[in-house]
C-alpha cells in the first residue's frame, strides 16, 4: 500500500482570508468555509467530479485557525511556474498587487526564482514558466 497525497494544510490566524487570497492568486475555488477550515479545489476538480477516482482527485489546500502568529521560516513551501509563454515578471507584479511582498530566505541574487510570501508570512517560490 502506498500513500496518496491529500492535502496541504496551511494555519492562519485569519484561515478565511488567507484561503480567499489564495484562491484569487491561484484560480482556485473555495468549496468549504467554516469556523474550522476552508478548503481549496483546482476548479476543474469539481468539474469533474464523481468522475475521478480516489487516486486521480487532485491535492486541495486546507487552511485551519491558530491564534499564534507565524515565526520563522517555514520548513516546507510551496513552488508554482507560470505555464509556458506567461510572463513571469507580470504574475509575479499580479501576487504582489494582491498582498504578496518578496521575501529574503537566504536565496541569493543568482537564483532563477523569485521568493515571495502570502499576507500570513508563509513563503512561496515562483519558478520559471515551465510546460503543464
Amino acid at each position: 500500500m502506498t500513500l496518496r497525497w491529500y492535502s496541504t494544510v496551511l494555519e492562519s490566524t485569519d484561515h478565511r482570508a488567507l484561503a480567499r487570497w489564495w484562491a484569487e492568486a491561484l484560480g482556485w475555488e473555495l468549496l468549504i468555509e467554516t469556523d474550522d477550515e476552508a478548503v481549496l479545489v483546482p476548479p476543474w476538480a469539481r468539474e469533474l467530479g464523481a468522475k475521478l477516482s480516489f487516486e486521480q482527485v487532485p491535492p486541495g489546500l486546507v487552511f485551519v485557525p491558530v491564534t499564534h502568529e507565524k515565526q520563522g521560516k517555514n520548513r516546507l513551501h510551496l513552488d508554482f511556474a507560470p505555464h509556458t509563454g506567461q510572463d513571469r515578471a507580470a504574475e509575479i507584479e499580479r501576487l504582489l498587487a494582491l498582498g504578496a511582498r518578496r521575501t529574503d530566505v537566504g536565496q541569493g541574487p543568482e537564483v532563477s526564482w523569485e521568493v515571495l510570501a502570502d499576507p500570513d508570512g508563509n513563503e512561496f517560490c515562483i519558478l520559471s514558466s515551465r510546460e503543464c
